[in-house]
């Protein structure tokens, strides 16, 4: 893929986040994403690429604009396209932390398909994590594994989870270990990315969610050269039943980031409310503040942009 697509990509999660900021805190869980989706379809018209969304938003239903299978962009290059317009929708809704609108591109067949309702545990930390923390070791074990290849204690690790009932036991582990936990409301790819990215204060994500967010976490993860695994963990037969007709035999497979994003990867978020790894859009007379990252797995380069937005000034995106 083009250099100059990624900077052309970050402009649609720009958009989207714009659009899904105005409806900051109003308390309407479902008008941010509304927004968001609207915003990211219309600006994606824009860029260079076209393709199917093969991780699509997990809140639309088959046939809608950014749901899995439908077809966005025209011209320009083939891709396989993972969008989320407004992770963390309620979050934002309510004036929360973590809400971002992210979108990845990958070579054509280089992100791995999953049905959106699905789930996944997780675990992802920053490069010298690889070859030492792993799923089928335990909490307590990766913990003591990462402390003693980063020469420090336990009790210096930090460990970020999403606050949900079915990691209380984990939660539980985690702290009898010596480790602190820092506990999310929503957002896990911000949490994954967070866990990538030396100096943040996260040292390591683990728990279970998204599957969608697990393949976009994977995305940033690639491009930021840093270390995240997977496996599929349905909650009910019915979910376990929807792996199986989407081609996915072996469910106890741990999933490492090659078979979830293959060949060149370009990532974009763009923050809408401040969260673990962006701050969200501040508004001023006339305009607003984004920030942003936007990544290429080929160089592993980060960009983060802050751009200042003059709302006068109407893009014209035909």
């Amino acid at each position: 893929m083009k250099r100059n697509l990624a900077l052309e990509l970050v402009r649609v999660t720009e958009a989207a986040a714009l659009a899904a900021a105005r409806e900051n805190g109003r308390g309407d869980d479902l008008a941010p994403e509304r927004m968001a989706t609207e915003a990211m379809v219309k600006a994606f018209e824009a860029i260079a690429a076209h393709g199917e969304i093969v991780v699509g938003d997990p809140q639309q239903q088959q046939g809608e604009a950014l749901a899995n299978g439908s077809q966005l962009g025209e011209g320009g290059e083939e891709v396989d396209i993972a969008a989320d317009p407004l992770e963390g929708g309620v979050s934002c809704a309510l004036g929360g932390p973590n809400a971002m609108s992210i979108m990845a591109l990958a070579d054509k067949g280089g992100l791995m398909r999953c049905p959106s309702n699905s789930y996944m545990e997780k675990i992802a930390t920053s490069a010298d994590g690889a070859g030492v923390v792993d799923l089928d070791k335990t909490a307590e074990q990766n913990l003591k594994a990462l402390a003693e290849a980063r020469g420090v204690y336990v009790e210096d690790l930090t460990v970020i989870i999403l606050d949900r009932p079915r990691h209380d036991d984990l939660i539980d582990e985690v702290r009898r270990a010596g480790a602190r936990v820092k506990l999310i409301p929503h957002g896990d790819v911000a949490a994954a990315m967070a866990a990538a990215q030396p100096g943040t204060g996260v040292d390591l994500l683990l728990g279970t969610g998204g599957a969608s967010q697990g393949i976009l976490s994977a995305a940033a993860v690639k491009c930021m050269g840093a270390f995240m695994q997977c496996r599929y963990k349905p909650r009910s037969q019915g979910e376990a039943n929807a792996l199986y007709e989407f081609g996915i035999n072996d469910i106890e497979r741990k999933l490492e980031l090659a078979d979830m994003a293959r060949g060149e990867v370009l990532f974009a978020a763009t923050g809408v409310t401040n969260g673990e790894f962006l701050r969200g859009i501040q508004f001023n007379r006339g305009g607003a503040v984004t920030h942003s990252i936007v990544m290429r797995s080929a160089s592993h380069t980060e960009r983060y942009l802050e751009s200042h937005h003059r709302f006068d000034y109407q893009p014209d995106y035909s």
